[in-house]
């Protein structure tokens, strides 16, 4: 696939996510109490439960989640610029740590919840508005009792790497009145 077909699949994506989401306000932790990670990200997608407002801020979405791995989708634009004229390092590790905090989520047990301890990025290249789309895929490497630690790539729709990063996760009890 060229690079114009990768942008179009990905914004059709994109669209195909957002159709489905509840435009509620609602605070949606009383909902999440007694689901899985899973469950909470699958009710994200459904609709059922509202996203997280940090993307709209950042201008990204979750793609795909599947029990150990996440893909996020992000739009580099002005807005996230640093004062050097690229995209601030902080957009950066945002879409990355989601990506992977994702990748964890959606291995816990109802009852469970997470934080991030660390977050390691390396940025390889340089991004700006030029580059309409990036996916963020995080992959779990270790998700134990206590601890999880999860990979993060962020890639162009021309298969560049531009970020690469490392998460540890705590892991918790996490109920109703938390």
């Amino acid at each position: 696939m060229d690079v114009d077909q990768v942008v179009a699949r990905w914004v059709a994506d994109e669209k195909h996510v957002r159709a489905r989401w509840s435009a509620s306000d609602t605070e949606p932790k009383a909902q999440m109490f007694g689901l899985s990670g899973m469950q909470v990200l699958d009710a994200i997608f459904s609709g059922k439960l509202p996203p997280p407002p940090m993307g709209d801020t950042l201008d990204f979405v979750p793609i795909h989640i599947e029990p150990g791995a996440a893909v996020f989708q992000g739009r580099p634009q002005r807005r996230h610029y640093n004062p050097l004229g690229t995209v601030h390092g902080g957009w950066f590790a945002t879409l990355l740590d989601s990506a992977m905090g994702c990748a964890v989520h959606s291995t816990l047990p109802a009852g469970k919840g997470y934080t991030t301890l660390e977050l390691k990025v390396n940025m390889v290249r340089s991004l700006n508005d030029g580059v309409p789309l990036v996916r963020a895929e995080g992959k779990v490497i270790h998700a134990g009792r206590q601890v999880a630690t999860a990979e993060g790539r962020l890639v162009g729709p021309d298969g560049k790497l531009y970020a690469h990063a490392t998460t540890t996760c705590l892991i918790f009890e996490h109920s109703a009145a938390a």
